[in-house]
């Protein structure tokens, strides 16, 4: 069955999945698009491949899209997460089936019964979180359901950090997605369950509530919760579960010192800042200051109760925050500021290595005892281009294209990939791109 492939946007986790497309389309008999506002990019990406075309895509404007959209036969968006929507309702009048790696938002799920009665597939999720951590548990889950086993805690951290071999920065981070998508991270409220009592986190709490998770032969890292974890649920077949959390990962020291930016106001996207472009990083931190006696990092520290040398201080001197040197950004606001300065700071090196860590604890009753069933998975990026971001945000999207390609997709309307005709056949290829889930199990 041949099939017309829209990839919409050549970002920065596009690669893998690109690759995917057109390595697998003359065995497939696809043909691949792939859309982007730069050009060059989408063009860098396909690398004059004969079953691959660019187009130039301004996804606001409507017609451009539909007429894209009108000629494919499955669309893969990677557009930041917002703009799905737009293409998701194209996809609906157009009759075309939608792959995404985003969270599904309600606007999507509210699209469901339009997209069965017209026959589509819309799957959400797709890539690696969200994505390969709903696919490996509920891989887990079902296999300890398999034995006999009741789960009674479900754990979940994932984490997109740099290897220790790159690292070389006091955050221990450096930027293998969206930086937007980084600086924003947190904002609104964190929910979850333990023992049987709802956890609401806010966003000005949220850094300063983290968990130890240990990784064998990786090492400590700090969790903070993320989002909404009681959305999964029911997706898991967990309702009556008492204790679920979902939490993102960091090296130790992250999570303090993200916790002062957001007490400064730094990551703020809602006001612009008073002639910005004129102004210095330090004459910004005074603004945001307390008024009194002493240096401006002074007076910062003593504000978030911090000791002037200690290492939370360290790590905002080294992003440039106290420097005499203008900021040069026209009505930006503190996010944005804070974000152009860490894209600068925060730089993938073309030999730099990205890790991705992600690590499920499940506790579970089985003969009237309590174990926990640990999976973590550890996969190294080879450089700036190919990383391990980009293969498993990306590999699982293009191997689900391909099932859904060669008919043995079924589940019609919108879903996230928790069933098993989608999970055993993608995480059974991965395997063959370097991606290997270890168990062990302990008693509790």
């Amino acid at each position: 069955m041949s099939s017309r492939i829209l990839i919409i946007g050549a970002g920065r986790s596009s690669s893998a999945l690109i690759k995917y497309a057109l390595n697998n389309s003359e065995a497939l008999g696809w043909n691949v698009t792939v859309a982007d506002a730069d050009p060059a990019a989408a063009a860098a990406k396909v690398n004059n491949h004969p079953r691959g075309t660019t187009a130039w895509l301004d996804v606001t404007k409507t017609n451009d899209r539909r007429e894209l959209i009108g000629r494919s036969d499955i669309v893969v968006s990677l557009l930041p997460a917002h703009l799905h929507i737009e293409v998701a309702q194209d996809c609906i009048r157009l009759k075309k089936h939608l792959v995404t790696a985003s969270y599904v938002s309600q606007e999507l799920y509210r699209l469901g019964d339009e997209a069965r009665n017209r026959e589509l597939i819309f799957m959400g999720e797709m890539g690696l979180d969200p994505g390969i951590d709903h696919m490996s548990a509920m891989q887990r889950i079902n296999a300890i359901r398999g034995m006999g086993g009741e789960v009674t805690a479900f754990r979940s951290f994932t984490g997109g950090l740099i290897s220790p071999e790159s690292n070389d920065n006091p955050w221990g981070y450096k930027f293998t997605w969206n930086p937007r998508n980084v600086v924003l991270a947190g904002q609104g409220t964190a929910q979850y369950l333990e023992d049987g009592k709802l956890k609401y986190l806010p966003y000005y709490r949220l850094f300063g509530n983290t968990w130890d998770v240990e990784v064998p032969g990786i090492g400590k890292f700090e969790a903070y919760a993320n989002r909404d974890s009681l959305l999964y649920r029911e997706q898991y077949g967990l309702q009556n579960i008492p204790t679920i959390l979902r939490g993102t990962l960091r090296y130790p020291g992250y999570c303090a010192a993200w916790n002062a930016l957001v007490r400064i106001g730094m990551t703020d996207g809602d006001f612009p800042i008073l002639d910005s472009e004129n102004i210095t990083y330090h004459e910004l931190m005074e603004a945001l200051a307390p008024s009194g006696p002493g240096s401006v990092k002074d007076r910062i520290a003593s504000m978030l109760k911090l000791e002037p040398k200690g290492e939370v201080m360290k790590r905002l001197t080294w992003l440039g925050l106290f420097r005499k040197k203008r900021i040069k950004l026209k009505d930006a606001t503190p996010a944005l500021i804070l974000e152009n300065l860490l894209l600068d700071k925060w730089k993938l090196q073309p030999e730099d290595k990205d890790l991705i860590v992600m690590q499920h604890q499940i506790d579970y009753r089985i003969d009237g005892k309590i174990k926990r069933d640990v999976s973590n998975l550890v996969m190294k990026g080879e450089n700036a281009q190919d990383t391990a971001m980009a293969r498993l945000v990306g590999l699982p999207l293009g191997i689900f294209v391909r099932l859904m390609s060669q008919g043995k997709i079924h589940a019609t309307g919108v879903h996230i990939p928790t069933m098993r005709e989608v999970y055993e056949p993608v995480l059974e290829e991965m395997k063959d791109y370097g991606m290997e889930f270890t168990h062990h199990t302990v008693d509790l």
